[in-house]
């Protein structure tokens, strides 16, 4: 064998493993970007998107993707009607496509589940709340803490009046799956 194909032979080699080693650093790194996702990232570059929403007690809620926050989603349904979901309470999402946005980015900073409920909570809206557990309630949130609401509870479609309250409940947010305003 001549000198000059061994050493050719040899760099080939050397080339070859430097390929290799680059090659799984580069699919370290993918591992590593991917596991610093979290679902607000996957639903930020969503919106505008039609997608489909399974929650826990089996509700199934399909629609334009309109916002999305930490803890949150905001659909809307086509019917004139939007649905705030509880990302806690989802068990599968269907239509986001591939993107997603950059791990702490502006949509990861967003407003969380309850920053929405008090917005809701200050404006009075008559709400059905559905649980975890497939419950649906109707009234209006009085307060909403760090972590739990409080719903009066009253007739769907009338607004709260003190003599049509039934009781006040106490809801952690992790027993929240969907709220709807009525309407």
């Amino acid at each position: 064998m001549r000198w000059d194909e061994l050493f050719a032979d040899l760099e080939a080699q050397a080339e070859a493993l430097r390929a290799a080693e680059r090659d799984a650093e580069v699919a370290e790194l993918t591992r590593l970007e991917t596991s610093r996702l979290t679902l607000a990232s996957r639903l930020g570059p969503a919106v505008g998107s039609q997608v489909r929403v399974r929650c826990l007690g089996g509700t199934m809620l399909a629609g334009r993707l309109g916002a999305s926050g930490p803890g949150w989603l905001l659909l809307d349904e086509g019917t004139g009607r939007e649905a705030l979901v509880a990302t806690a309470a989802v068990t599968s999402l269907a239509g986001l496509g591939r993107l997603s946005a950059a791990p702490g980015s502006a949509v990861e900073a967003g407003l969380g589940l309850g920053s929405v409920l008090r917005a809701v909570a200050r404006d009075r809206s008559v709400l059905r709340v559905g649980l975890t557990d497939s419950t649906m309630l109707d009234g209006t949130l009085d307060r909403v803490a760090a972590d739990y609401v409080e719903l009066a509870v009253h007739a769907a479609g009338e607004p709260r009046r003190r003599d049509e309250v039934r009781e006040v409940l106490v809801l952690p947010l992790g027993a929240l799956a969907v709220v709807r305003r009525d309407g």
